[in-house]
Parts: C-alpha cells; sequence; structure tokens
C-alpha cells in the first residue's frame, strides 16, 4: 500500500480495532449492545511531511441491515479516498467489507477492493465456523487469483469485524502498561499481536472540544507502511459509544492521523465530552 490515504484506511482500521482488549474476546462469547445498523463515522486523513500536515482524504465507517438465506446480518463497511484535488497526483479509491453476525460479530464473508494509482488488489475471505477455516481468493494487479485456506483459530476477526468486536468490551478490568493480546487475518496470514493499554487522558480534537478518552499503543509488524514497533497512539471515548477520536503514526516516511469529524445513527450518545465552561 503505498498511498498515504491508504494508510489511513488501514489505520484507522487499526486504530479502531486497537482498543481490542480482546482477553480471548470472553471466549468470543461478547454480545455486541454498543452500535446499530445505520451508524456511519466520518474521519479526515492527515499526512505530515516536512512537519506539514495535510488533508488528503478520507475515511467512512457504516453498518447496515442485509438478509442472508433469511437471516439478518450486518455489513460494515470501511470506504477511504482521496480528495479529488488529490486524485491527478495519486488517485486512490479503497473500500472494505464485511458480513458479520449482529450479535456476536464473528465475520461471515470478507471483502477488500484496492485501487491505489496503477496497483489494484482484491482480496475475498469465506469464513467457515463448522470447520474453522477462512476460504481465501486474493489477486494483486490483476494477476492469477491465489487460492488457499487457512486455519481460523478461535476469537480470530478480520480488521474490520475486529474493529467492531472491541467496542463491546470491558476496559475496567485492566490496568495501565497491561498488554492484551489480539488475533488478526490480515493479507491472507493469521497474525497474533498486542496492544499496551495506556489508561484514561483527555485530548483535544481539531475542532477545539474535549474529550475522555482510553488511550492504547498496538504492537505493528514492520511492512510497507509501519516500522516494527508500538509507533502508534489511539484514543477512543472513554463512553458506551466507543467512538475512535484522534490515532497517530509514524510511518517509514513521515506520519499519518486520522481525525474524527462526526457520526450519524449512533446507537449510544457521545457523553465522553468535556465542557471546561
Amino acid at each position: 500500500m503505498n498511498s498515504f490515504v491508504s494508510k489511513i484506511l488501514v489505520l484507522t482500521t487499526i486504530f479502531f480495532l486497537l482498543f481490542n482488549k480482546i482477553d480471548a474476546f470472553a471466549q468470543c462469547g461478547g454480545k455486541n449492545d454498543v452500535f446499530q445498523s445505520g451508524e456511519k463515522l466520518y474521519f479526515d486523513g492527515y499526512y505530515n511531511l516536512a512537519f506539514i500536515w495535510l488533508n488528503a482524504g478520507y475515511v467512512t465507517f457504516s453498518v447496515e441491515n442485509i438478509f442472508k438465506n433469511k437471516e439478518k446480518l450486518f455489513k460494515i463497511s470501511a470506504i477511504g479516498g482521496s480528495h479529488k484535488g488529490y486524485d491527478k497526483i495519486f488517485k486512490i479509491r479503497d473500500t472494505i467489507e464485511v458480513i458479520v453476525d449482529p450479535i456476536t460479530v464473528q465475520p461471515i464473508e470478507y471483502k477488500q477492493i484496492t485501487l491505489e494509482g496503477t496497483y489494484t488488489a482484491e482480496h475475498y475471505y469465506q469464513f467457515d465456523k463448522t470447520k474453522r477455516k477462512v476460504n481465501m481468493r486474493i489477486r494483486r494487479d490483476k494477476s492469477q487469483w491465489e487460492i488457499k485456506t487457512i486455519d481460523w483459530p478461535q476469537c480470530s476477526f478480520d480488521v474490520l469485524s475486529m474493529a467492531y468486536a472491541a467496542r463491546t468490551i470491558d476496559f475496567s478490568k485492566y490496568k495501565v502498561n497491561d498488554k492484551i493480546p489480539m488475533n488478526l487475518i490480515v493479507d491472507g496470514e493469521h497474525q497474533a499481536l498486542y496492544i499496551r493499554y495506556k489508561g484514561v487522558e483527555i485530548i483535544q480534537n481539531k475542532d477545539g472540544k474535549y474529550y475522555r478518552c482510553l488511550k492504547f499503543s498496538p504492537l505493528l509488524l514492520e511492512g510497507t507502511i509501519f516500522n516494527k514497533g508500538e509507533d502508534m497512539t489511539v484514543w477512543v471515548t472513554d463512553d458506551k459509544a466507543r467512538v475512535p477520536i484522534i490515532v497517530e503514526a509514524k510511518i517509514l516516511i513521515g506520519a499519518v492521523k486520522a481525525i474524527f469529524i462526526g457520526a450519524d445513527g449512533l446507537k449510544n450518545p457521545i457523553e465522553a465530552e468535556i465542557n471546561f465552561e
């Protein structure tokens, strides 16, 4: 992933999932009472180069009802792109979608379509809960399809379903500097990672509003975006809405930041905003 907008898409998705205090997700028995169909979250994506922060892209997360074999499910989407003013330099249109159980948030089907300049990629995953397998089709730059099947360990999620499953976790039982493991299926592989809980902090968003937030740093894998280590910081509202407010990270060249700009259709109101007047 070469562009800063795709970095922001992955970054925001990760930062959404980073507060995944996955303590085996209560043996994957969590119950969703945090988000609902109709919810939308909006973020601006910033890229820092030579001390200048450029608002160059956007990311939108949404949840909607769908019916499959007469069963009501959720389709969760993350869509990111470059602003039109930057399209001539490097056009980005990235989409991630996952169909999940609306109560347990366990993934059923996953799709990722990437368009970054001249680079394209497609990922399709089918989750078989009976055999505990993930059947995958992956193609990059219109090459031949890679067809494979990997094990699906208990309490493992793709990046987007984990992001939403994480919002149902009880944070009160963790102490500052605790490491919490998370199991992630990403880019066709299973990865065992962790996040470090850093406590509660009041932060000011770009719009001047203050929020009481839970703060985290994840262990990142070395790759085309990040160095290996904990060079990312995440702030998410300390309330029942569990909305990410700011995430920032160092990358191989410069830094990136995702900033919350608004929400529609929240199941629970944002109560972590602080008014100092």
